[in-house]
Parts: C-alpha cells; sequence; structure tokens
C-alpha cells in the first residue's frame, strides 16, 4: 500500500492536474458502484454500467476541473495555512462554492440522464434543499482539516477520498428519479 501511494506521489509531482482530474473521475465512478450496490442493492447482474459510466464522466470532465480549479483560486483569494484562514476558506468554500457546484452537478448529470429542462428544474426543486443540507453535515469539519492539514495539490485526492461516501449518496440522489 506504501508503495502504490509513493507512486501516486510521483505522478502527482510530474502530472498534478492529469492525476487530479483522474482520481476525481474514478472516485465519483466508485461513488456510483457502491451506491447501486449497497444502497440500492441492484447486485450485479442489475449494474447499470451505462450510468456509472455517466457519473465517471461527470467527475473527470467537471468534478476534478472544477474542483481542482477552485482550489487554487480559494488559496489566492483566502492567503495562509493558520487555523483563521482554515476557516475562513470553508466558509467560502461553503457558502459560496458549495451551493453551485451542487446545483450544477444535480442538473448536469439530470441532463445526461435525458431529463428534459422542466424535469430537471422539478428535480432540482425536490432534492436540492436535502443535498445541500446533507453536504452541510459532512463537508465543513472535513474542509477546515483539508485546508488546514493538507497542501493544495493533494486537496482534491483527499476531499475525493472522503467523497466515495459523499458520490454515493450524490449519486443515488441524482439517478433517484
Amino acid at each position: 500500500m506504501l508503495g502504490l501511494w509513493r507512486s501516486y506521489q510521483v505522478l502527482m509531482t510530474k502530472h498534478p492536474w492529469r492525476v487530479q482530474i483522474l482520481t476525481a473521475g474514478s472516485l465519483v465512478g466508485l461513488g456510483d458502484v457502491i451506491s447501486q450496490q449497497l444502497i440500492e442493492r441492484r447486485g450485479l447482474a442489475q449494474h447499470n454500467v451505462q450510468r456509472t459510466a455517466k457519473m465517471m464522466s461527470i467527475g473527470f470532465f467537471f468534478v476534478g476541473p472544477v474542483i481542482g480549479s477552485w482550489y487554487k483560486v480559494l488559496d489566492k483569494l483566502v492567503v495562509g495555512g493558520t487555523k483563521s484562514a482554515a476557516m475562513k476558506k470553508m466558509l467560502v468554500d461553503q457558502l459560496c462554492f458549495a451551493p453551485c457546484f451542487l446545483a450544477a452537478f444535480l442538473t448536469i448529470s439530470g441532463s445526461l440522464n435525458g431529463l428534459t429542462v422542466e424535469e430537471n428544474v422539478a428535480k432540482l426543486k425536490r432534492d436540492y434543499t436535502d443535498a445541500l443540507v446533507s453536504n452541510y453535515y459532512l463537508w465543513p469539519p472535513v474542509q477546515i482539516a483539508n485546508f488546514y492539514f493538507v497542501p493544495l495539490h493533494h486537496r482534491l485526492a483527499v476531499v475525493q477520498i472522503v467523497a466515495v461516501a459523499w458520490n454515493s449518496y450524490l449519486t443515488w440522489k441524482a439517478n433517484k428519479i
């Protein structure tokens, strides 16, 4: 396991952007597999591979690039590694970024699932508030620790590891008709 971590570190040093995006896409996909198998209890025979591929594509093309870029912007908006700076970063992240990101994630997944604009709006009205409240139970303490202890180039990976459970919930929420 330590060898795998060292290899990841080397790749992260050589290709940080690519590795962050691949990590995000893979872990969003893993979250969908967990959602289908443990939450929805579909079983392998009923596993929706196309849905997992769609969720992975959201991870590769939306989650990874957007969150990776956001952390760079946030580090410029709130400078420093103190406890106070970590708290400020968490507040900006959770009050400004999280609500917009969550709405975009749910909308993109709805669109990829073939929802019309009207259906997507109805789904957002039904699911958004519940998902945002759930977000606020999980992410503030994770983000304070992330912003205080974790170097910028590892933040997306740390968040995505914690997010395996979150992604399981979010993909279930996004794919619930």
